[in-house]
């Protein structure tokens, strides 16, 4: 397993890199056809690389991804390595060990009949490509099986928030600030009242939080433009629904200024609901295997996860790797717990079955 994760973490596949991702993608084909003794679906979509290997009649679903957040050059200072039990390089928690455990874990079945993996390339960029393959593949199986990294300690992820993404462009007129400010319509001055807007969609468990501002062109010149970035976060569908009509009701406050809201819903929520049912199973199959309880987490990441559970199939997350620091510089991967959660997976496949 060491080995494999080696293989996969020296082939960089940075989300915005096309050409990285088509040659990771490779990789870990073959990879996969090593451990299943089958070639998998190349499916390239506005030239992202995705793959997908279908087993008989489609009853489960294994999810992953192959690309990373790590610009192509990061092994240069984030080299791989395993030390004390630690392995480390770029992407090796989010998500490259979770695969490796997925294919050790398939290999060790006696049969594959009614297993499907599909390993997306994009999920990093927010599934942009990969959505409607997910869910198409995902509609009306009875479980999928997330192999995102875990939550800390191990836990499971049993919910997740959704995501919503906006731009607010804002359209004023440009005026000389010093002869004649009165003669335009100040795009700033409305991006404020907006932002202060927006911000208040905020309640209880939905965050609403403006992002990347722009505006403005000159010192001397009323703004004629301006924009805001707006990310949501919503536990509960009602409330992704809630804040979208909200958002495509703002009306702007200046004289002379006009809105443009672009984007909305990118991930529906992934309910605790989806995943109750898995969650036990696992707990009882864990018992079974002699491992400790496992624990649950709510957690306001989105992964593909939220697509397969916005379908109706039952869902659960975080059976990836243990370990900890996902996109940052202490990203990491406790090397004992790989077989543990592997031996995980192929039982709660099996009882899936």
């Amino acid at each position: 397993m060491i080995e494999d994760l080696e293989e996969l973490v020296l082939c960089e596949s940075f989300s915005s890199d096309l050409e990285a991702v088509a040659r990771s993608a490779k990789v870990v084909a073959a990879m996969g056809a090593r451990h299943l003794g089958a070639q998998p679906e190349f499916l390239v979509i506005d030239g992202v690389a995705h793959l997908r290997w279908v087993f008989g009649t489609p009853r489960v679903l294994l999810l992953g991804h192959h690309d990373t957040v790590w610009p192509s050059g990061s092994l240069a200072t984030h080299p791989w390595s395993v030390v004390d039990g630690v392995a480390r390089g770029p992407g090796v928690f989010d998500m490259k060990a979770g695969l490796v455990q997925t294919f050790h874990a398939l290999a060790g079945l006696d049969s594959l009949d009614g297993v499907t993996l599909l390993i997306t390339g994009d999920e990093e960029l927010g599934s942009r490509t990969s959505a409607k393959l997910i869910e198409d593949t995902a509609r009306g199986l009875a479980a999928a099986f997330v192999m995102e990294a875990s939550a800390d300690g191990g836990a499971l992820k049993t919910s997740r928030k959704g995501t919503s993404l906006y731009t607010v462009n804002v359209r004023g007129k440009a005026a000389h600030a010093g002869l004649e400010p009165e003669k335009g319509a100040n795009a700033g001055i409305e991006l404020a009242h907006q932002i202060l807007a927006i911000a208040a969609l905020g309640s209880g468990a939905t965050t609403v939080t403006p992002t990347v501002l722009s505006g403005g062109t000159a010192l001397n010149t009323v703004p004629a433009a301006a924009s805001v970035g707006v990310d949501v976060r919503v536990a509960e569908v009602s409330e992704q629904a809630r804040v979208d009509a909200a958002m495509r009701s703002l009306v702007p406050v200046v004289p002379g200024t006009h809105l443009e809201i672009l984007g909305g819903p990118n991930r529906p929520p992934l309910e605790s609901a989806m995943s109750a049912s898995l969650y036990a199973l696992a707990q009882d199959v864990a018992a079974g295997l002699g491992m400790e309880p496992l624990t649950s987490a709510s957690v306001g990441g989105a992964s593909d996860g939220n697509f397969t559970a916005g379908v109706g199939c039952p869902t659960l997350d975080g059976l990836g790797a243990v370990g900890g620091g996902a996109h940052a510089d202490h990203e990491h991967v406790l090397v004992a717990e790989m077989p543990r959660r592997t031996a995980l997976l192929r039982a709660l496949i099996s009882a899936v079955r």
